[in-house]
């Protein structure tokens, strides 16, 4: 097994056991007992790794999202950054507790994934350098879904980069990718007529499959890379207990 089978293979289960809590109904429950306007602490929490950056920089540092929303959101949002980082990892335990109960691994697995994460360089990255440093859970399953958590934003940071590099903007992956499109764009803010207009630009754009491929094949490669942390044994451990979670 090699280790670029692992980056190929587990990119699916990862970026959803990764992400899922984001749009959880923990995250609402955390948002609500902290007294957040609904809709909130997804954007307040995970900004809230970068220290207090403006609206604008944190829309920016999203990527995907329309800037206006999320400039509102953060806006309504009171939290103070180490609240808003607390609530938002509080939301991401809760969910692992429930959803990550089935693994019969789960310590292991973090142990794996989080040796990856700590030997990465994290230069370049800052949202993914700010979560790394924020407080991690000792239980199984919670320390298993802080890890993905974790192991997706690294992810993310790289494949945001890889775009950057193959000329692709990130609003315009969205519509390239072939597990998104255009449809994904109303679930993430973007207004009917804006979409029209980004629809149009990513189309406008020469070779938009082929740079987005090439985004993803650099981004599967330099995941290997890190995955390289570990022997094949423990790569190819982890590789079964990732796949073993779906």
């Amino acid at each position: 097994m090699t280790a670029v089978s692992v980056a190929a293979e587990t990119r699916a289960v990862v970026q959803r056991l990764g992400g899922a809590f984001m749009t959880s109904a923990e995250l609402a429950e955390q948002e609500a007992a902290a007294g957040q306007p609904a809709n909130t602490l997804y954007f307040s929490g995970r900004a809230a790794a970068l220290g207090a950056p403006t609206p604008l920089v944190a829309a920016e540092t999203f990527g995907i999202f329309p800037p206006r929303m999320v400039e509102l959101l953060l806006s309504r949002a009171t939290l103070l950054p180490e609240a808003a980082l607390a609530a938002y990892c509080e939301a991401l335990w809760q969910w692992s507790r429930t959803h990550l109960a089935h693994a019969t691994t789960p310590d292991r697995t973090a142990d794996l994934l989080l040796a990856v994460v700590d030997a990465a360089d994290a230069s370049g990255l800052p949202l993914f350098a700010g979560l790394r440093a924020a407080p991690r859970p000792t239980d199984g399953p919670e320390r298993l879904g802080h890890a993905l958590m974790l192991f997706r934003e690294l992810r993310g940071g790289l494949h945001f980069a890889a775009l950057r590099a193959c000329g692709v903007p990130l609003p315009a992956a969205v519509v390239a990718d072939p597990g998104a499109g255009p449809d994904r764009l109303p679930l993430i803010g973007w207004r009917p007529e804006a979409i029209t207009g980004l629809v149009a630009t990513a189309k406008a754009i020469p070779n938009l499959t082929v740079r987005w491929e090439a985004a993803e094949d650099a981004t599967n490669l330099r995941t290997d890379e890190l995955l390289a942390a570990l022997d094949p044994a423990d790569r190819t451990e982890l590789h079964q207990a990732l796949l073993a979670l779906e």
